[in-house]
């Protein structure tokens, strides 16, 4: 039985993703444990603000990748406005590329879609009570990060921002396409991508899908 941080009421959990179909199947999930009530679901940023500030919840569950807007980006706002709400980021992308950012940025925890239920309940659990989900594979990760001998991702190197545009660009969206998505220049978006070619030492856009490929970012 998972400890959760008031047996006296369930712990409010707001779903945030902007897959229809992924909001009910988690909601169903979380369904079946009583000590967790699911209060909402957002497709994205405004929603769940707006959801926050009329009912409030213990836990946020917040897809890495939204349509309107990056989740580091909700992370980063949740954080300034609602900074007793816990977050847990969940997201298909691997732990050793987004786990570490994600705790750095503010999250309390960093879960793969592939969990299981159990260590779902049991993240939950945990950042409700003001603690922090670490997996084992991203325990290990946060140890040879701190470890002056171990290499450093060259991911290590970009901000959040050039993280979205990076996995933007290898999944094939243009210059024109990104700039509309983030709601910026065509021009920052240009400099963000000479940037990445810069850091990461590449040349052309096929050496950018090569190296998004084999840090897992897209798949071919």
């Amino acid at each position: 039985m998972n400890s959760f941080a008031d047996a006296s009421r369930p712990t409010r959990v707001v779903i945030v993703d902007d897959h229809l179909m992924l909001r009910r199947g988690i909601a169903q999930i979380l369904g079946e444990n009583p000590a967790i009530a699911v209060v909402g679901e957002a497709a994205g940023g405004p929603d769940l603000m707006r959801l926050l500030r009329t009912d409030g919840a213990d836990v946020v569950l917040l897809d890495i990748a939204l349509n309107d807007r990056d989740g580091f980006d909700v992370l980063k706002q949740l954080r300034g406005e609602f900074p007793q709400v816990a977050v847990l980021m969940l997201s298909t992308y691997p732990e050793s590329q987004f786990g570490v950012r994600a705790l750095k940025s503010g999250a309390s925890g960093y879960l793969n879609k592939g969990c299981s239920t159990e260590q779902l309940f049991d993240a939950i659990a945990r950042v409700a009570r003001g603690g922090l989900f670490v997996t084992p594979e991203l325990a290990e990760r946060l140890a040879f990060g701190v470890r002056s001998d171990t290499p450093a991702s060259p991911l290590d190197s970009l901000s959040n921002r050039e993280m979205q545009v990076l996995k933007l660009l290898a999944s094939g969206h243009s210059v024109g396409d990104i700039a509309r998505e983030l709601s910026l220049s065509a021009n920052t978006i240009s400099t963000y991508r000479a940037r990445l070619f810069e850091k990461l030492d590449i040349k052309n856009p096929v050496e950018l899908v090569s190296f998004a490929a084999r840090h897992q970012l897209v798949t071919l």
